[in-house]
């Protein structure tokens, strides 16, 4: 995986579509992301030449038919993007990031229990 690769917002959008159903053409994201983005396919082919020319995507087929793939795992982009944000936020801490969002009451008790679960799995691996 290319370590320097980082996704806009829109870039993430196009690429879920991708990881949850691949391969895709230009027509059928559109279509896909046409109530939320509004974007045209000219938009689109720019942002996925742009994320081509990253590595993120690549596509097989002609100029008029072409069919894109994710070239990454979600889970590689997401440990990357998570590493850069809590460095940038939070000086690289997850235990102030953490406390913060509990001092603001963002975590519902659902977000607890999954933290503990995460935490024990990790003391747990840990140990070892």
């Amino acid at each position: 995986m290319n370590k320097n690769i980082s996704l806009s917002d829109g870039e993430w959008k196009l690429m879920n579509l991708l990881w949850e159903k691949s391969p895709r053409t230009i027509a059928e994201m559109v279509k896909e992301l046409s109530t939320d983005t509004g974007w045209s396919k000219n938009t689109l082919f720019v942002m996925l030449s742009r994320m081509e020319e990253k590595g993120a995507v690549r596509y097989e087929g002609g100029a008029r038919a072409r069919l894109y793939y994710p070239t990454v795992l979600k889970t590689e982009i997401a440990v990357r993007e998570t590493e850069s944000f809590l460095k940038k936020v939070y000086d690289g801490s997850l235990g102030i990031m953490v406390a913060s969002m509990a001092g603001q009451k963002a975590l519902t008790k659902e977000d607890i229990d999954e933290l503990y679960a995460v935490l024990r799995e990790a003391e747990k691996e840990a140990g070892r």
